[in-house]
C-alpha cells in the first residue's frame, strides 16, 4: 500500500539566505493565510535587527540559542484516575518542545503592540537568548508547574 502522507520534515526545504531548515520551519510558523514571502520578510527583518543589536554572535546562532533557551523539558498533562484528573509532569518530546519554543515565542511577540512585527520578533529572540523575556516566563511557570506536581509523576504509564 503506498504511503499517503510524507512527514513534513522531509518536504522542508532550508530557507534561501541562512541554508537552515529551523528558519524555515520558524518562518512556516510565523506564516499566516500562506503569505509566505511576507513571513520570511519579518524573519529576515528581524535577523538583520538582531545582527545590528548584538555584536557578539551571528543572528542565526542567536536565533538557535534562544530556541534552545526556551524549550521545555517537562510539562504537566491531565490524567483523569478513578474520577478526579491530576496534573501528571511528563517528558517533552524534540518536536513538541521544537514547536513549543517556536509558539511561546511569537506569542510574546505578536502580544506586543505599537512596532512592526520583525522589531517585536527580534526583541523577543534577543530577550531568549539572554534568559529573560515573555517566552522565557511561560517556560518557568510550566517547570514550576511540574515541580509543583511532582507527587503525581507515578501516575504517568
Amino acid at each position: 500500500m503506498a504511503k499517503k502522507f510524507t512527514a513534513s520534515s522531509q518536504q522542508l526545504k532550508p530557507d534561501p539566505k541562512f541554508n537552515s531548515k529551523l528558519v524555515s520551519k520558524f518562518t512556516n510558523c510565523l506564516m499566516w493565510q500562506g503569505k509566505k514571502s511576507t513571513a520570511q520578510k519579518v524573519v529576515y527583518d528581524a535577523m538583520n535587527i538582531i545582527a545590528d543589536r548584538v555584536k557578539d554572535a551571528s543572528p542565526l546562532e542567536v536565533f538557535e540559542k534562544a530556541i534552545n533557551n526556551v524549550r521545555p523539558m517537562i510539562e504537566v498533562r491531565s490524567k483523569r484516575v478513578g474520577g478526579a484528573s491530576y496534573q501528571v509532569p511528563m517528558q517533552v518530546s524534540t518536536k513538541r518542545q521544537q514547536s513549543l519554543a517556536f509558539r511561546w515565542i511569537l506569542i510574546a511577540a505578536r502580544s506586543k503592540k505599537g512596532k512592526p512585527m520583525s522589531d517585536r520578533l527580534a526583541s523577543d529572540l534577543i530577550d531568549a537568548y539572554g534568559g529573560h523575556g515573555g517566552a522565557m516566563t511561560t517556560r518557568e511557570n510550566v517547570h514550576k508547574m511540574a515541580e509543583a506536581n511532582k507527587a503525581f509523576a507515578h501516575f504517568a504509564w
